[in-house]
């Protein structure tokens, strides 16, 4: 398996642009990779929840990887890796992808709990451990029980952190006394390259200041610098930066959740001019009371300036 040192730092949940038509904005997301790496955002995931992976088909979701993993290639004055999203409720289908993730030159491969079907603790332990020994490519393991309903246990995601070649989890429930068990146990049996990292905006300071190493941000989409300076604070213990950031960014840690993700984040990206806000149905555009709240949020943050 290949050796990879742990990610650290903010990590964007990027969204997929689209153009008035439905199809994928390839340019615009190239302009999104390219605007991600000069604020500083310390890793790009795509293809996630956040990029709309439940209506892109196998070729687009190919596609994305591909081109994201090309762009970022062209900034040869630093290195911003790319984390796939892989994740599929079929065993098979999430080797496929990681399997081209590999191929194309993504950094690593992030596969969430498998959805709809229920897989018991010990389907979902198979399934993961099926897929890297399948693939060598790392995995960052993604729990998110509130859109899977199937929850990955304490015990199950240590048997995990014990597999060659997953190296972290994104815990995106919010609960920071779950994290800390993560974090307590990882350190107690000595597995320096398994990171702990957070899915949640709101609680992600808190968990980084428990001994997490970073965050998947959906934030990060319309404020990458602040994101990426909140996230090296916290990692390095710096409570009082890490604190101010925080505080300044929660209405929008907030607000960017007032409808389903990525419905409000989509719009104020558009928002801010740096895509169009087109989505797929069965995701709506924002209802009007909540592009109030968003875009208030944005300016009270400062990450949109215009009048």
């Amino acid at each position: 398996m290949t050796s990879l040192s742990p990610l650290t730092g903010s990590i964007v949940a990027l969204i997929t642009p689209m153009l008035e038509d439905g199809s994928v904005d390839y340019a615009g997301l190239r302009r999104l990779v390219d605007w991600h790496i000069a604020e500083g955002t310390d890793c790009i995931g795509v293809v996630g929840t956040t990029g709309e992976s439940p209506t892109v088909n196998v070729e687009e979701h190919c596609e994305i990887i591909r081109v994201a993993v090309e762009q970022a290639a062209k900034h040869t004055e630093c290195f911003v890796p790319i984390m796939a999203g892989c994740g599929a409720n079929s065993t098979a289908e999430a080797i496929e992808l990681a399997r081209y993730a590999q191929k194309v030159g993504a950094h690593s491969q992030l596969q969430v709990v498998p959805y709809y079907n229920r897989p018991t603790q010990e389907g979902q332990y198979l399934h993961f451990k099926k897929i890297i020994e399948s693939v060598d490519l790392p995995m960052y393991l993604y729990n998110v029980p509130g859109r899977t309903v199937a929850d990955m246990a304490h015990d199950t995601v240590m048997r995990l952190a014990e597999v060659d070649g997953i190296v972290g989890i994104k815990e995106a429930t919010g609960n920071i006394e779950r994290a800390q068990w993560l974090i307590k146990s990882v350190r107690e049996r000595g597995l320096k390259s398994f990171g702990i990292y957070s899915g949640d905006d709101p609680t992600a300071v808190a968990l980084m200041l428990c001994g997490g190493q970073g965050n998947i941000s959906v934030t990060a989409n319309i404020a990458p610098r602040k994101m990426h300076e909140l996230c090296i604070a916290a990692v390095s213990g710096d409570v009082a930066t890490a604190m101010r950031l925080q505080f300044e960014l929660m209405p929008l840690h907030k607000h960017l959740f007032v409808e389903a993700n990525p419905i409000p984040v989509k719009w104020a990206v558009a928002r801010m001019g740096l895509c169009g806000g087109a989505m797929r149905l069965p995701m709506t555009a924002l209802t009007p009371a909540a592009q109030v709240l968003v875009e208030q949020a944005m300016r009270t943050c400062g990450v949109l300036k215009d009048k």
